[in-house]
């Protein structure tokens, strides 16, 4: 039995700066400490997230992170077997700055570097909090991300759908500012929908008459734009109401389209027969009750477990990048400092490049 690994994973991907520390072997591994600054107060007047900004911040406060998780587990540099940190895809700035903390650490303590993919992070969550065996399938629903996987191993994903365009944490970011609402958009169009009627606007579900796990939600974004200007036009403004019934309605629209297409990816997952079928899904959207619940129901129509990380794992963090880091290092990976950040890098370098960018990063 492989001995237990302590990793050092740091984060810096779009606008979280984080750092952990994650010990234990693959498939069982425990966090312990991990620290998460964010950047929303920074980007607040700009309606989203400025690269340029988020950059000098992670600069200003990486290495202020790695010293309050190591605190906070008690440990120095000295009790770390490898430090692992996000290479790509993600905005340019933010992924040189962590690469450079990282070899700099590296440098100065000897440690090995691992470099790992962000998506991968994501990818490899359920292993660090359910010990899902592989193979599995997992939807990754961000803000700049969505796309189901075949996870097989660590460095073995096969992508079976995506978005085509907007990726729903996206969608809804730019929803919260059509409607005046608070960013992030998710969590403000979700308390807003609490109150509305989703029938009112029966807004479309893309790409459902077309086969396949592809998705869209651009078009989605511009129909609400249409019923909200439309409101306008006929009540020279909007209601409270009218505007908790667009949230509503959107939100709806997202879970049907993300509902189908699981089902279709998992249709595509059972005819590999895996012993222990498992549906998981990570990422910011994941945190919405709605979807959650919708997608929980698909995974119970497959008799397949649902898995879904805590919120803190959910969204950007180190403990992700520590733990893939595990399993890399555990591989027999080590990088050196020809390490470069990514703007892009595909989990899945067989299959095509999705089309288009979010705002988060490039997709891939």
């Amino acid at each position: 039995m492989m001995r237990a690994l302590t990793i050092l994973g740091i984060e810096s991907s779009c606008d979280d700066t984080a750092a952990a520390l994650v010990r234990g072997t693959t498939g069982g591994a425990q966090v312990l400490s991990s620290v998460v600054e964010g950047q929303t107060s920074l980007h607040a007047d700009f309606g989203g997230v400025v690269p340029e900004i988020a950059a000098r911040a992670h600069a200003e406060r990486l290495d202020g992170c790695v010293v309050q998780a190591l605190d906070q587990a008690g440990l120095t540099l000295a009790d770390v077997d490898a430090i692992a940190v996000t290479a790509g895809p993600g905005l340019i700035g933010g992924v040189m700055s962590g690469v450079a903390l990282a070899k700099g650490l590296v440098a100065g303590s000897g440690k090995p570097l691992v470099g790992v993919n962000h998506l991968a992070g994501h990818a490899l969550t359920p292993r660090l909090t359910d010990a899902a065996e592989y193979p599995y399938l997992m939807l990754l629903v961000s803000g700049g991300h969505c796309q189901f996987l075949l996870v097989r191993g660590a460095q073995e994903f096969t992508r079976i759908g995506g978005t085509i365009d907007d990726a729903p944490g996206e969608a809804f970011d730019k929803t919260a500012r059509l409607l005046g609402l608070t960013q992030p958009g998710g969590p403000s169009v979700e308390l807003e929908a609490l109150t509305g009627d989703p029938k009112r606007f029966r807004l479309p579900r893309p790409l459902l008459d077309r086969a396949g796990c592809d998705m869209s939600f651009s078009g989605l974004k511009t129909a609400l734009l249409r019923a909200r200007d439309a409101i306008v036009v006929k009540k020279d403004g909007i209601t409270r109401q009218d505007r908790a019934d667009l949230c509503a309605g959107f939100q709806a629209a997202v879970s049907d389209v993300l509902a189908e297409k699981s089902r279709r990816a998992m249709t595509l997952y059972m005819e590999a027969a895996p012993t222990q079928p498992v549906l998981a899904v990570a990422g910011g959207v994941a945190a919405n009750k709605s979807i959650r619940a919708a997608l929980e129901t698909v995974a119970h129509e497959f008799g397949a477990a649902f898995l879904s990380p805590p919120l803190t794992l959910c969204t950007d963090n180190a403990a992700m990048i520590a733990y893939a880091g595990l399993e890399l290092f555990a591989a027999g990976q080590q990088d050196d400092f020809t390490l470069a950040a990514r703007p892009r890098w595909p989990l899945d370098t067989s299959s095509p490049s999705m089309l288009g960018s979010g705002k988060k990063g490039a997709k891939a």
